[in-house]
């Protein structure tokens, strides 16, 4: 949906750094006192030269764009959650498509400065932001009726909702989501459970311990997603739903920090990865010689 692949590319942007954490750590490392290109004066090991950034933004463009435009295209009243139609402007169809790269490339930066510097938890967090904007807009909305705008395939059924979202299941849209999933979670989970689980491979001899194997790295990446973020969300929704929000809102923030402090069940989460705490060590540059 158009309002909430904002939060969902930022979410695989920090998803993709999240998974390269100890190869980038060791790029960051590498990169200290490595020569420039002649003439050019960009280093060799340059943000622009991370091969985990570029499959990234591939993924984003080469599925995650052509997935959002299918939607855009074929069932615009969903795809704008029931606001919008096949009349909408073509300048905010092309805003669409980029800001699904450039949120994405926002993400993975962020994500990746944050763990260079040793502040891993927040790096993690970047992927359970992304996901928690994207999950409440979906069961909350601006005005509480997010799930019924999701369960609703086009405005007439929005307009007529009568809270029965069983018929969705087998819409079109449905389908068609069904179709996409099959591509795009597979890929996604898949690559980021190859690139954590090599990263601790490559550095065991620097004495990290041996971790499991990629089928519990992606049960970790999907409990993050569909556990804590989707979690939250629904809690989120139902305070504000039950309290109103003048006392709902403040008491989904506290569910939320709650969940996030040390003891809490996100943190715990975090740690299950294992993700290196502290910054990459730069290498020493060579002193010029004293003549």
């Amino acid at each position: 949906m158009v309002q909430v692949d904002v939060f969902w590319s930022y979410g695989l942007g920090a998803t993709f750094a999240v998974g390269a954490s100890r190869q980038l750590r060791a790029r960051r490392a590498a990169a200290a006192g490595q020569p420039s290109l002649p003439d050019v004066g960009t280093p060799l090991l340059s943000r622009w030269s991370d091969p985990y950034l570029l499959r990234a933004l591939l993924f984003l463009a080469l599925v995650f764009v052509p997935s959002g435009l299918w939607l855009v295209w074929a069932f615009p009243d969903w795809e704008t959650m029931q606001v919008g139609t096949r009349d909408m402007p073509v300048w905010l169809v092309t805003l669409f498509a980029l800001t699904n790269v450039t949120q994405g490339l926002v993400g993975y930066l962020v994500t990746e400065w944050l763990l260079a510097r040793g502040r891993t938890y927040l790096g993690y967090l970047q992927v359970l932001f992304g996901y928690l904007g994207m999950f409440f807009l979906l069961v909350h909305g601006w005005d509480g009726t997010g799930y019924q705008r999701f369960f609703s395939p086009d405005a007439a059924h929005f307009r007529a909702w009568s809270g029965d979202w069983s018929a969705w299941l087998t819409s079109d849209v449905a389908l068609s989501l069904y179709g996409m999933g099959v591509i795009l979670v597979p890929v996604l989970l898949a690559t980021f459970a190859h690139w954590h689980v090599t990263g601790y491979r490559l550095s065991e001899r620097a004495g990290d311990r041996p971790r499991p194997g990629r089928a519990r790295t992606s049960a970790l990446l999907l409990a993050t997603i569909f556990a804590a973020a989707l979690g939250l969300a629904v809690a989120a929704h139902l305070a504000i739903a039950w309290l109103g929000a003048p006392l709902g809102v403040p008491v989904a923030i506290a569910l939320v920090v709650a969940a996030l402090l040390p003891s809490g069940p996100v943190h715990r989460l975090h740690a299950a990865f294992g993700l290196p705490s502290a910054p990459p060590q730069r290498a020493l540059r060579p002193r010029p010689a004293v003549a």
